[in-house]
């Protein structure tokens, strides 16, 4: 995802672009109408002094002198506010695409199978929805109106120009083949440059963020120095970018300023010795070394703001790469009821990757109320199922149903809704205890928060803490211990009153006071509720209904703990090898 080779001025990209601004075309019309104001305005104060030197200085006219010069004054207030206004349009109207086309890319990414997330680094995703949507909005703050802009007075300026004197005109324009021949080497090295600085960034932001969460993982291995030496490596690349484009610009911005410079002095040249042989007035030479320097200043803009398109260019293609990426779940089902927790695999075949079949032909069937739980070692495909379930991925073969019913007839925010999952690593969101509970589900409140809290028995803690129900749990909840946040999600599960309850190793990283805690959380919750619990710890699930033992896929023992322990096979040997380890 982090190569691009976005066009400058690519039509269908930009076509694309643009439709963000349609809601606001009435202040980008505005914003046009004031930036062709500002280019008549430019050419008329030239145009205003060199009358000013031929009819009022050479004649001698101070009352003249006055009034023009007032009226140049005049002009210039004018332009300023004019140009404050074009400015703050165009930068609001950026900042409003921004917001839009943000909030459309957030929106797109969460609707992504877990699958995309997998295989995608969360810093590239970061990369494409803070700073490439921020150089989407250059394109209208800096890019687009302010081109257009500096080409229109170009194209005046010139006009205007060529009206006064055309001999003038042809002499000072004499470097400009030259000048346009730099700039299309220019823009050729700098979008080079600007692509390698993108690339870079995101690549820099994913290595930043990765190590950052896993912190404890480099310091713990004693990592750091390691660490350092790839983010330094990958440091001086992106800063090895950066100069390549600081080089073009070393050399661009010189080559205009020389180029300037011998546009002025050929008008010197030609334009003394017109004055001379009364050819040319003081006046109009003087306006046209005005002139000149309007010619040339834009030119350098112009090659500064073509690059601010181009950068928009490649971050509005990155930016649309991820909002074509279809890798959302097909949500075709219309039904909204008829969920009440019976569950049947029939026949169900999964895999990541369809050449590796994690479940193989998987069959069972889970009444209404009845907990079931299962057991197998680590990859046996345990989670797998509980992810097919809540239909965060697709399974390939067989069918899942819910009440008879097929998941996918369903309407996938009717079935999650239905469908509570209390995961061994929980999630904690940088907000108050309240929010990460309901997060901010209106028709969550505070009392329902209480009430649940009491129900699993998390109440004491939570009033225990400074704040109660508003204290702020931090960034992944790390103002609360690994049982504390555990029952945070209990508390989380138990007000959205789901259908269907699935713990994943709920109670695997917690000490044993915490663990009874938890245990007694877990009775209350799944209490007449459908409930699938996965534990590697089989003291958790001996009161379950049915236990299913899993191996490489497929299920090889299922039946309540009495009936597998009779059958003196695999789940036999997994219960006397735990209990035997922890007598020891």
């Amino acid at each position: 995802m982090s190569q691009v080779t976005g066009n400058a001025f690519d039509v269908k990209l930009f076509t694309r672009v643009f439709r963000y601004v349609s809601p606001y075309k009435t202040v980008f019309y505005l914003a046009l109408f004031l930036t062709i104001i500002l280019a008549g305005l430019g050419v008329l104060r030239p145009l205003l002094i060199g009358k000013i030197i031929d009819e009022y200085v050479i004649e001698n006219d101070p009352t003249g002198l006055l009034y023009l010069t007032l009226v140049v004054v005049g002009i210039l207030l004018l332009e300023a506010v004019a140009q404050f206004y074009q400015t703050y349009y165009s930068n609001w109207i950026g900042q409003s695409v921004t917001i839009d086309l943000r909030s459309k890319l957030f929106t797109h990414i969460t609707s992504f199978k877990l699958r995309y997330f997998d295989n995608t680094a969360i810093g590239t995703l970061v990369t494409r929805c803070i700073s490439d949507i921020e150089t989407i909005a250059q394109i209208f703050s800096q890019g687009l109106l302010t081109v257009m802009g500096e080409l229109l007075k170009l194209i005046v300026v010139i006009s205007v120009m060529f009206v006064i004197n055309w001999k003038l005109t042809l002499y000072s324009l004499a470097p400009i083949p030259v000048l346009v021949v730099v700039m299309i080497v220019f823009k050729n090295a700098i979008k080079r440059a600007f692509q390698q600085v993108r690339n870079q960034v995101a690549k820099l932001n994913a290595f930043v963020q990765e190590h950052i969460v896993g912190m404890s993982i480099v310091q713990v291995f004693n990592r750091e120095k390691k660490e350092k030496e790839k983010f330094e490596k990958i440091n001086k690349a992106h800063r090895t970018a950066h100069i390549r484009s600081i080089w073009a610009y070393s050399i661009f911005f010189p080559v205009v300023e020389i180029l300037s410079a011998v546009s002025l002095a050929l008008l010197v040249w030609w334009g003394v010795g017109g004055a001379l042989e009364n050819e040319v007035s003081q006046g109009d030479l003087v306006a046209f070394i005005l002139f000149i320097y309007m010619l040339f200043r834009p030119i350098r803009q112009l090659a500064d703001r073509f690059n601010v398109l181009q950068m928009g260019m490649v971050g509005s293609e990155r930016v649309f790469r991820v909002l074509d990426t279809e890798s959302n779940i097909e949500d075709d089902g219309n039904l909204n009821s008829g969920i009440t927790g019976e569950i049947s695999f029939e026949n169900v075949w999964f895999g990541y990757n369809t050449e590796e079949w994690v479940l193989k032909n998987l069959s069972f069937e889970v009444k209404e109320g009845e907990t079931v739980a299962f057991v197998g070692a680590t990859g046996a495909g345990k989670t797998s199922v509980i992810n097919l379930l809540n239909r965060f991925y697709e399974f390939q073969q067989g069918d899942i149903k819910l009440n008879g019913t097929s998941i996918r007839d369903y309407d996938i925010t009717y079935l999650r809704n239905s469908v509570a999952i209390v995961l061994q690593d929980v999630f904690l969101f940088s907000d108050s205890i309240e929010q990460n509970i309901s997060l901010n589900n209106p028709d969550i409140s505070l009392e329902d928060i209480k009430k649940a809290a009491e129900a699993v028995g998390a109440s004491d803690f939570i009033e225990r803490l400074p704040g109660t129900y508003e204290y702020d749990v931090k960034e992944r909840g790390g103002m609360l211990s690994v049982g504390q946040r555990q029952l945070i999600s209990f508390i989380r599960a138990y007000v959205y009153n789901p259908k269907i309850l699935i713990l994943d190793e709920a109670t695997s990283s917690v000490d044993t006071e915490s663990e009874l805690l938890i245990q007694r959380a877990i009775d209350k919750l799944t209490e007449n509720r459908t409930s699938i619990v996965i534990a590697h710890r089989l003291s958790t699930i001996q009161k379950a209904d049915k236990i299913i033992v899993m191996d490489k896929g497929e299920i090889v023992e299922q039946g309540s703990n009495e009936e597998l322990l009779k059958l003196n096979g695999y789940y036999k040997r997994l219960f006397d090898s735990q209990f035997k380890n922890e007598d020891s």
